[in-house]
């Protein structure tokens, strides 16, 4: 008999047919007990409840001890939407002060899975958040009606004065952009994250750790106590404190002073790099970003023309002006341009060479090192720019603006320096790539001389200048810049206790001391403590008409404690929008003003013996109506119950009037 193939291969097809079944069902129970735990949420959920117990955030003190945050009561009210039946939508909307639009936009929201990833039917969502004690009160009393409800207890922030709001920073509900970078899966919606300053860069310290409370549910899901008298609880961490280096009392006064000004001022302990102020003008209410109008808040202030949320301290790039005098000097000698006392350059109210000039006030010409820092002679340093760049030990100014960069940066420019605040910027020091481009390759000192003088190109913050400074008062190194003193019971990362050095010999740092010393007493110490001040003032055009302009007073202050470490270092930036180029010098005298009250101030504090006497920088400009009143006393003779008494003398140099204002306490 033949054999018949057709029901050979029917055998085949049926058993191919069986297999893919049971492939189908043993796939299908794979996804359902290992990849997906819906079904387990369904049936935890219909037996426990899985309460979130959130932690206390760590509070912040000032250096003295002073509490600065600190947290409050707030309550969430969260929901399970499996549990939802029978909603009285009405009732809901008038206990909580909604309208049934937000309700339903509320609702809307919660099911999306883009803005809310970890969205589950059978876990708590957040419904409203933070409700005020009087708010949750009114809805606890008619919680029975609207079963799958639940009352959160959480804590906002409170801060304890209306200042360094630029520093310490806000909290908000974490973003859809938050979670998706949260690594360890910390951060469901609703919950808290640092959104600025402190609270962004210390979030981890001060957030602590969720905790968890297991209760029991019988079958109409009614709580029916803890799960195994809360054996497999887990209890919430709080967050850890944190000391920061700020001395309230001294930010307190430096916003005060740039009150209805734009600007900056960073102070600095040099032999720790702790941030002691730090101050960014105008600055708005840590209030404002408190409670549910914090969204609200936020951006009316993002919409305020003059910027308040910027921190100009970090954030703000600016042409040092004269402050970069002291750079420039300290390369020129570690490359052997010049000495201490040699050569001198000559000045007739300016750099000439050829058609090219770049301008000076009246001072005593030629003139070596020291001198020219004490007056802030721009020849000077424009003479020293173009004998380096034209040496021909380097080959090309290709060359030698490649060494020229290099001591910059090690001195703190053109990088970030990496403070412990979110959001700095790194400013500019060109390199020989950045001007071939410019000029396609033909270029040398003359062409980029402005940058001599810290103008042309050269952009830093505030903070780089201060931590120049602290440089110069460590005589060749310092400690990257840093707000925070200290954490509980954790250690601060090595950057910020371990000093970095520069490229610049520490016998260097001697003369460009005299020189700063000498720019503000003649070389005469006061009670064995010298003040050195440098200043710059540079003119940036903001707009293609040169009559808006926008002027940068650069002050950088030294308060010298035996000669060898400073006490305190003080950047100070004042800016000023003017129709007038006359009017510029106005913002350097701001300058002026704010940081000799500034120091007025630190020497109760930190200083051993408080200075009889303070001079005024030689300020190079034709008149400061805002020094000469200061020097008088008729406006700031109270200022901020320091009583000062002052006297002033104008001295006439050729068509210039430079300002020297001698005040005693």
């Amino acid at each position: 008999m033949a054999k018949d193939y057709r029901l050979e291969k029917r055998k085949f097809v049926i058993g191919g047919i069986a297999l893919t079944i049971v492939l189908i069902y043993l796939i299908r129970l794979f996804v359902l007990q290992i990849t997906t735990d819906d079904y387990k949420k369904n049936a935890d959920s219909n037996a426990f409840l899985n309460k979130i117990q959130y932690p206390s955030r760590g509070a912040i003190y000032d250096r003295n001890g002073k509490l600065l945050v600190f947290n409050q009561p707030a309550y969430d009210i969260t929901l399970v939407p499996k549990e939802v039946e029978n909603l009285d939508t009405l009732d809901l909307c008038e206990s909580l002060g909604i309208t049934r639009a937000q309700f339903l936009k509320i609702m809307s929201d919660m099911r999306d899975r883009r803005r809310n990833p970890g969205y589950s039917r059978y876990t708590n969502q957040l419904f409203m958040s933070q409700l005020s004690a009087e708010e949750c009160g009114v809805f606890q009393e008619k919680l029975f009606k609207f079963p799958g409800f639940y009352i959160q207890r959480r804590t906002i922030r409170q801060y304890s004065y209306n200042a360094a709001a630029h520093a310490l920073g806000d909290i908000g509900e974490v973003s859809v952009k938050d979670m998706e970078a949260d690594e360890e899966g910390y951060y469901i919606r609703g919950d808290y994250v640092g959104k600025l300053g402190v609270e962004r860069s210390y979030e981890k310290y001060l957030r602590g750790e969720k905790g968890v409370e297991i209760l029991l549910r019988d079958a109409h899901g009614r709580i029916q106590g803890r799960y195994m008298d809360g054996e497999y609880d887990r209890p919430s961490i709080p967050g850890k404190n944190l000391t920061l280096s700020l001395d309230i009392d001294l930010q307190i006064l430096g916003e005060r002073l740039l009150k209805n000004k734009i600007g900056s001022i960073v102070a600095i302990e040099p032999e720790t790099g702790e941030i002691l102020c730090l101050v960014s003008s105008p600055n708005y209410d840590p209030h404002l970003m408190i409670g549910r109008q914090r969204g609200k808040n936020h951006l009316m202030l993002q919409r305020d023309k003059q910027k308040p949320l910027l921190n100009r301290a970090l954030m703000g790039v600016y042409p040092p002006g004269s402050t970069f005098k002291t750079a420039q000097g300290l390369t020129f000698l570690q490359e052997g341009i010049i000495t201490g006392q040699s050569p001198s350059f000559p000045c007739s109210r300016g750099f000439h060479y050829g058609r090219l000039t770049v301008g000076c006030h009246a001072h005593g010409s030629p003139l070596p090192l020291i001198p020219a820092i004490a007056t802030s002679c721009n020849s000077y340093f424009c003479w020293g720019l173009f004998r380096m760049f034209g040496d021909r030990k380097y080959g090309s100014p290709q060359n030698a603006i490649t060494v020229w960069k290099d001591h910059m940066v090690s001195q703190g420019f053109g990088y970030k320096l990496g403070v412990d605040l979110p959001g700095e910027k790194r400013g500019l020091i060109p390199n020989a790539q950045f001007y071939d481009k410019a000029y396609r390759g033909h270029w040398n000192g003359l062409t980029v001389i402005s940058i001599s003088i810290g103008q042309g190109e050269i952009l830093s913050t505030p903070l780089q200048i201060a931590n120049l400074g602290a440089t110069i008062a460590n005589r060749g190194h310092f400690t990257t810049p840093h707000i925070v003193k200290e954490i509980q019971d954790a250690q601060l990362d090595s950057i910020y206790r371990h000093p970095r050095n520069t490229t610049i010999e520490r016998r260097h740092y001697e003369s460009v001391v005299e020189g700063m010393r000498a720019a503000a007493t003649g070389g005469i110490a006061v009670s064995g403590r010298c003040l050195g001040l440098d200043t710059g003032a540079a003119l940036v055009i903001r707009s293609t008409s040169v009559s808006v302009v926008s002027i940068i007073g650069c002050c950088l202050g030294l308060w010298f404690c035996g000669g060898i470490i400073s006490a305190i270092v003080v950047s100070v930036i004042v800016t000023l929008a003017s129709h007038r180029c006359v009017q510029r010098y106005i913002g350097h005298g701001n300058g002026c003003i704010v940081i000799l009250q500034f120091f007025r101030f630190c020497g109760n504090r930190y200083a051993v013996t408080v200075f009889n006497r303070i001079l005024y920088l030689e300020s190079h400009f034709k008149k400061c109506s805002v020094c000469i009143q200061f020097c008088r006393g008729c406006k700031y003779k109270h200022c901020f119950s320091f009583g000062f008494i002052a006297t002033d003398r104008i001295v006439d140099v050729g068509q210039n009037a430079i300002h020297h204002g001698a005040c005693f306490r």
